[in-house]
């Protein structure tokens, strides 16, 4: 078992979350040739990233290690 918590945090899996259900809206109109509503799953899709990266900034994502962030001087 690996001790990484990569992807185990808020902002990871509500990233995924909203992906999945943008990819599965716009796979259902899709199908159904529905163009409108395969732009709004893509719409979904695209705001995966977005909500991902808000929550990692206020604090529900993963740590930096130390090394990596910026030193002050």
């Amino acid at each position: 078992m690996s001790s990484s918590s990569h992807g185990h945090t808020p902002a990871a899996w509500a990233g995924v979350i909203i992906a999945f259900v943008g990819f599965c809206v716009a796979g259902v109109f899709m199908v159904m040739a529905n163009t409108a509503g395969f732009w709004v799953g893509m719409a979904i899709l695209g705001l995966s990233p977005v909500v991902g990266g808000i929550m990692s900034v206020m604090g529900m994502g993963q740590k930096r290690p130390r090394e990596l962030m910026p030193t002050e001087g």
